[in-house]
């Protein structure tokens, strides 16, 4: 996730900044792919990672109306280059190329940190784009289908961490996807998210952090799933959304359409130090 900030405005952001996270690399194919954070300065390398204008490494919030905006798609809007007043509604492509990925392989993201008092669901989502994903003028175009999750892992696990978030840190803040073995070849964007349920016990109180990243499908099949648009994929009020997680829970009910058939299972893969 990619945006601009000044030398003074990230100063004044770094308590901020240090509270959560972001995508930092994926590796796909056995290759590494870096992206950049988000305080990325114009003329740095181009790559496949979205550009949004989330320099506090902040989060999408769950109320009604900014679930029903394109912020949801792939995070918030990208400022002006002049000044700070937004320039669209949604984050802008990233301009590199994407990332060759072969259809039923493994990809795996890899964030810088994640808060270990931030729990809650990770989810993966693809949208194929109608040509090269660079091109598109921002994410309101996008149809996505979800192609794993996981959520409540370990409801008796002790201090509450069973989430997948806390799968995620322990497997050195890696989460792996399979890309579906029948989806058909061509340019998508591959939608990660975590959902962070630290404060969803209230409406609003739910933290969505989506990043979007473009890749480049070779082989496959002939599907071509239907998908849902960025600003119908939840509602405030779904139970995944609001929900107080301190509770006793005997099961979870993660948010967002339903994982299309064929898709292979999310998974943490086990790493060692």
């Amino acid at each position: 996730m990619h945006s601009t900030v000044s030398a003074a405005a990230l100063v004044a952001l770094i308590p901020l900044a240090a509270a959560h996270g972001f995508v930092q690399n994926v590796n796909a194919g056995g290759k590494d792919f870096k992206l950049q954070g988000p305080n990325w300065v114009y003329g740095s390398t181009q790559d496949a990672g979205w550009r949004a204008g989330n320099q506090d490494n902040g989060f999408v919030a769950s109320d009604a109306a900014t679930l029903a905006s394109n912020q949801i798609a792939c995070h918030k809007p990208l400022a002006n280059a002049i000044g700070n007043a937004p320039k669209q509604n949604a984050a802008q492509p990233g301009q590199g190329p994407s990332i060759p990925v072969a259809a039923g392989s493994p990809v795996t993201v890899t964030w810088n940190t994640w808060p270990d008092s931030h729990h809650g669901p990770v989810m993966n989502y693809l949208a194929k784009c109608p040509g090269k994903c660079a091109d598109l003028a921002d994410a309101s175009g996008l149809k996505f289908f979800k192609i794993s999750q996981a959520g409540l892992t370990n409801p008796n696990a002790a201090n509450n961490g069973g989430w997948a978030t806390d799968d995620l840190i322990k497997n050195n803040l890696k989460n792996t996807v399979t890309i579906p073995s029948n989806i058909a070849a061509g340019e998508y964007v591959l939608r990660h998210e975590i959902l962070a349920l630290h404060s969803a016990g209230s409406a609003g109180g739910a933290q969505f952090y989506p990043q979007c990243i473009n890749i480049a499908v070779s082989g496959g099949g002939s599907a071509n799933p239907a998908g849902t648009a960025g600003p119908a994929l939840y509602k405030a009020t779904d139970p995944g959304v609001t929900i107080n997680i301190y509770q006793k829970l005997a099961g979870y009910t993660i948010p967002g359409p339903a994982v299309i058939g064929g898709a292979a299972r999310a998974f943490f893969k086990k790493f060692t130090a």
